[in-house]
């Protein structure tokens, strides 16, 4: 029993000390007449074992400037998905990467990449850095850097690109040039 004259400090570390142990469990019962907690037995506060801190490491963010455009420091912050079965009309400027699952009838500009997936078909003109072609393309593209054509996908129209890349099956078709390099 606990003397009612001891300071609180005495009272808990008396309380820890005489709590009850059953099965590996610790069960103390708050001092001002509060219900019984139960908790392992390991995690009781012992007299003079420090418990170190979890340092928990700051979250890195990139290092490359917001300006610098090569390839993989962009983020998601400018992503616009069009999803299977939804249909988009209009003019389309200062995005990141579109991607397109749908139908896409539009002209983009200002954006970095495109990447139409198998299920996905854009219609009209395309300025951009990058393009993956999965699905179908018609009309105008000018690829300033890559313009990748996997084996399931097929351009028709005007096609214009800084380097190419054709998986076995995929389908160019239409006037077709290379952009000449900036020296």
């Amino acid at each position: 029993m606990i003397s009612e004259k001891a300071p609180e400090d005495q009272k808990l570390g008396t309380a820890v000390k005489n709590a009850g142990v059953e099965g590996g469990k610790t069960s103390t019962a708050s001092l001002r007449g509060g219900s019984a907690q139960t908790m392992p037995a390991a995690a009781m506060p012992r007299p003079g074992v420090m418990r170190p801190e979890i340092v928990r490491r700051a979250r890195e963010y990139g290092t490359t400037p917001a300006d610098d455009r090569s390839m993989g420091s962009y983020g998601d912050g400018k992503k616009l998905i069009v999803g299977r079965d939804i249909e988009l009309n209009g003019k389309i400027s200062s995005c990141e990467k579109l991607v397109v699952e749908g139908k896409v009838e539009a002209n983009i500009s200002e954006c970095r990449e495109i990447e139409i997936s198998e299920t996905g078909t854009f219609i009209g003109e395309a300025e951009i850095e990058v393009a993956e072609i999965s699905g179908t393309f018609e009309g105008t593209i000018n690829a300033r850097d890559l313009l990748i054509i996997r084996s399931t996908g097929r351009i028709t129209g005007n096609i214009r690109f800084g380097r190419l890349e054709v998986e076995r099956g995929g389908q160019i078709e239409g006037d077709v040039k290379v952009l000449k390099s900036e020296l």
